[in-house]
């Protein structure tokens, strides 16, 4: 392709020289020739139109080479993004603790979807961990293919409208990007907001890395709203238990200790609800109701009640990245003439450990979680002329609820031994669920030296007079 598009380019670039010997030369003697007649009128008119038809190609050959050179540039990427993407998921991860990640086999599944599988054999199948890993490589690789397609067929309609049906007449849909076949549909998907299906989430935010800075300033000044309602700011970076969990679920027999451990379980619920455990009492609550869906985390309160965690946030995501970010805005905003533009960020995943000394409700609610920002970036001109670099952003948190090893409970004259909650999932009584969240969008001046925004105060979430606390961990009674 990039073959094609250079050859397109010295077309036009021909063209233009040849119209400019027509335009300068024939046309101007066709015009100021004194002649006069049936011939004298025939032939300027031909020369007239001969110059037309020039330009008409010269035009056609650069938005060819404009659409060419754009789908080549985004295709580049998309590719060199799936092959580090296949390679580390063959590499895995040694350095993983408590254990290493084993490397994954990678291939073709036939009709855009790509197989991930575990190259280790195991009887009782790959863990929970490495599960996670090979969805989320699977459907990320999965999504990269998809997207080559999307450009794919962009390429094909803007080259279509350029050239028209017609092989004898030049001069149709000029394109100086892939913009104007993509922009459009953006718009049109960001219109459904919060409407919007997963797929067109998904394709939204794919058109959303496609577009130019230039164009997505445009979709963000007129569907704010409706984009982060979309999901846009969605993290892409892995979400996947931090380790193995406890096995497959229901896969032991009962036993009467069990029961046992179930009872205590469920009046440690009771008493951590009274005390100010509440969202360790919630969670756990939601561990035995044994439904394993998903639960949201309230990552404002988790901000709120931690201070080492919002110092956490701000140092690693927002004070680290801030000058790298600011310059690369400023960049674009210069590259695209002064101009205002808009780039995407996200900061890659760390953990964060809830101490027990320190604070004992996050730390049998989640124990550790992984966080990470992902914003927008905006440059436009301030008041004095000058660039005003601004992020709208969130904080995202998940993390899985187990008790694996290691994982003992004691609160008040309450003690479960380590395993023994562990087994609850294990015998069927219990179930494992993954948990995530987000902050409200903040707003923050890049470079202003102003302090990073406050999370929203959490108010009564979580509490037990919260009204909604019953709805978010899904229902269900616990014998008291």
């Amino acid at each position: 392709m990039n073959e094609a598009a250079t050859e397109w380019k010295t077309a036009a670039e021909e063209l233009a020289k040849l119209h400019g010997t027509v335009r300068d030369g024939l046309v101007k003697k066709s015009e100021a020739a004194r002649w006069e007649g049936v011939n004298a009128t025939v032939t300027r008119e031909f020369v007239r139109s001969a110059a037309k038809e020039v330009d008409d190609l010269q035009r056609e050959a650069k938005s060819i080479h404009a659409v060419l050179t754009d789908a080549h540039e985004e295709l580049t990427r998309i590719q060199k993004q799936a092959k580090a993407l296949a390679d580390e998921a063959r590499q895995g991860d040694p350095t993983h603790r408590p254990e290493p990640d084993p490397g994954l086999l990678v291939s073709d599944g036939g009709g855009g979807k790509v197989r991930v599988e575990s190259s280790i054999c195991d009887a009782k199948g790959p863990n929970q961990r490495t599960q996670d890993m090979i969805r989320w490589y699977a459907d990320t690789l999965a999504g990269l293919v998809t997207h080559a397609a999307e450009v794919d067929a962009a390429v094909t309609r803007a080259l279509r409208a350029s050239h028209g049906a017609d092989p004898y007449d030049a001069g149709h849909a000029e394109y100086t990007s892939l913009d104007q076949d993509q922009l459009p549909r953006a718009m049109t998907l960001a219109a459904l907001g919060g409407d919007a299906e997963p797929a067109q989430q998904a394709e939204l935010r794919r058109l959303w890395q496609s577009l130019s800075p230039d164009a997505r300033m445009q979709l963000w000044t007129a569907h704010k709203n409706d984009l982060l309602a979309a999901g846009l700011l969605n993290p892409s970076v892995q979400q996947v238990a931090s380790d193995r969990g406890s096995g497959k679920h229901g896969a032991a027999d009962i036993e009467w200790n069990d029961w046992v451990t179930r009872t205590k379980m469920q009046a440690l619920v009771v008493l951590a609800d009274g005390g100010d455990l509440n969202d360790a009492s919630r969670h756990m609550k939601h561990y035995l109701d044994n439904t394993g869906t998903p639960m949201e985390l309230p990552v404002d309160k988790m901000l709120t009640d931690n201070k080492g965690f919002q110092a956490h946030v701000d140092q690693l995501f927002l004070q680290e990245n801030e000058k790298e970010w600011r310059e690369q805005a400023l960049t674009e905003y210069e590259r695209n003439g002064g101009r205002p533009v808009v780039i995407p960020v996200e900061t890659r995943n760390e953990g964060y450990y809830f101490g027990d000394a320190t604070d004992r409700n996050w730390y049998y609610a989640v124990g550790g979680a992984q966080s990470n920002v992902t914003g927008v970036m905006t440059v436009t001109p301030g008041a004095d002329g000058k660039p005003v670099v601004g992020l709208d952003y969130q904080v995202n948190v998940w993390d899985r609820y187990n008790w694996d090893e290691g994982k003992g409970v004691t609160i008040g004259k309450f003690e479960i031994p380590d395993g023994e909650s562990s087994r609850q999932h294990k015998v069927g009584l219990a179930q494992e669920f993954n948990m995530a969240g987000s902050i409200s969008v903040k707003h923050y001046e890049l470079g202003s030296g102003a302090a990073a925004p406050a999370p929203d105060d959490p108010g009564r979430a979580g509490e037990r007079s919260d009204p909604g606390l019953h709805a978010r961990d899904g229902g269900g009674d616990i014998d008291r």
